[in-house]
């Protein structure tokens, strides 16, 4: 490609799917499911990096305990973050990647880059767990409506228990 202003024409745009996929599940349950997966990917990415920010940032008396929770759950989100855009291929779609994407389309608030207390660590980080476990039900009840029970197992199995098991973890720091 020579012209510094031509894009190459893309195989497959951001929020479609293929047609071609053979997984007796109709397209626009595949196409809503992927919409709604491609949602908690961007919104789990965004938890991966806060635990890694945070695992980076955390000081106090509890600082050696916080900062191996706080990489235990970050490797735990990244295996989910894996599974997730897997999903979304798997459906025929295409899966959000890049940082940039991810902050525009995140539900997640934007933490300031300053360090902060761990208490307002672990408050942040239960903050989006809340947002991810809910936005998770809601989708897995709208997938296995739509007939997408795969999603919906992906969602209640992984990504709802991965975070509860999370949340309760971090809860305990602040009881």
């Amino acid at each position: 490609m020579s012209s510094k202003n031509k894009q190459p024409k893309p195989t497959q745009k951001y929020g479609t799917v293929r047609s071609n996929v053979p997984i007796a599940l109709g397209s626009t349950a595949r196409e809503a499911s992927a919409a709604h997966l491609n949602q908690i990917l961007a919104d789990t990415m965004t938890l991966r990096d806060l635990y890694k920010k945070h695992h980076w940032q955390v000081s106090g008396p509890a600082f050696y305990q916080l900062h191996l929770l706080f990489d235990k759950h970050y490797e735990e989100q990244s295996e989910l973050v894996d599974t997730i855009a897997e999903r979304v291929q798997l459906l025929g779609g295409v899966a959000i990647a890049m940082a940039a994407d991810v902050a525009e389309a995140t539900g997640v608030p934007r933490p300031p880059k300053d360090r902060e207390d761990p208490t307002v660590q672990i408050a942040r980080l239960l903050e989006a767990h809340d947002i991810i476990i809910a936005e998770a039900r809601r989708y897995a009840k709208e997938a296995s409506e739509a007939g997408d029970e795969g999603t919906n197992d992906m969602l209640i199995s992984d990504v709802v228990r991965t975070n509860e098991l999370q949340v309760w973890f971090l809860n305990e720091h602040v009881l």
